[in-house]
């Protein structure tokens, strides 16, 4: 890692134009459609996979829990494609650090590549009705804000599931993003992404903040999402001082295409 890397942590993409088409009535009658589809599908379809997580397994499940995810991302009236680096091996076990925009954010990945994916939510999360239930019971890794001491246990989390072939998907802004740019990275879980040897893979998705953004349920249909699966980065070798670097560099690599998103929208408006 160099100095320019770590500089590019500073730079979130501030002089990015954001370009957000305008609202009318009908996109409030859309959105609510598209919500009591997606809630259609949502609450039958939670409640027999909570159970199925809880007694066989997710692992056993899989193959129904890619057809939710795709499911419900085509419920949000959106186009979807996934750019997959070939270097990404189908078999590994990674740490995906993927940019944070809504709720959608766990489905939009999933079916981008064939691991079974295990995520990281806080832990208040678990008590809301069918969501919060379901990742309870796929073993979702819980985290609690602020508390100290709780990185060995988490280490330990990660390391079962590494142990198992799976992967992990983490959010390392720490919240969803409020103005559609890639925030600075904390560096927690890049520690333990080391210490327990595995790459990690920068995941940037565009036109999410399109569809939904936080602080507001209005649904837009008609974008393209696109899931950027890139490179892997190794973790071997790395020093506690280097961490840093580290997490800048990935997310140096998600947010030039989050930015080059905006930077084609806006320049699609011009040419208006």
């Amino acid at each position: 890692m160099d100095e320019k890397a770590s500089k590019n942590q500073e730079n979130t993409g501030e002089d990015v134009p954001v370009s957000l088409d305008p609202v009318g009535p009908l996109d409030y009658v859309k959105s609510a459609a598209l919500w009591g589809a997606g809630v259609a599908w949502l609450v039958p379809t939670m409640g027999p996979m909570t159970l199925l997580n809880a007694t066989i397994g997710p692992e056993r499940i899989e193959k129904l829990s890619r057809v939710y995810t795709r499911t419900q991302i085509a419920l949000t009236g959106s186009r979807y494609r996934s750019v997959v680096h070939p270097d990404v091996d189908p078999k590994g076990a990674y740490l995906f650090a993927q940019n944070h925009t809504n709720h959608f954010d766990h489905v939009t990945l999933y079916a981008a590549t064939p691991h079974f994916k295990q995520g990281v939510e806080l832990e208040s999360h678990f008590s809301y009705p069918f969501y919060g239930w379901f990742m309870k019971a796929r073993g979702t890794i819980p985290v609690r804000p602020g508390s100290k001491g709780q990185t060995p246990e988490i280490l330990a989390r990660f390391r079962s599931e590494v142990e198992k072939g799976h992967s992990i998907l983490a959010f390392p802004e720490g919240t969803r993003t409020l103005d559609g740019r890639v925030g600075r990275f904390r560096t927690g879980t890049f520690f333990i992404a080391r210490d327990l040897g595995i790459p990690i893979v920068p995941v940037a998705v565009t036109g999410m903040y399109d569809v939904m953004r936080k602080g507001s349920y209005l649904l837009r249909p008609g974008y393209e999402v696109t899931v950027y699966v890139e490179r892997p980065i190794p973790t071997a070798g790395v020093r506690d001082d280097e961490i840093p670097a580290l997490a800048a560099e990935v997310q140096r690599v998600v947010a030039a295409r989050v930015d080059a998103y905006w930077r084609e929208k806006a320049a699609r408006g011009r040419a208006r």
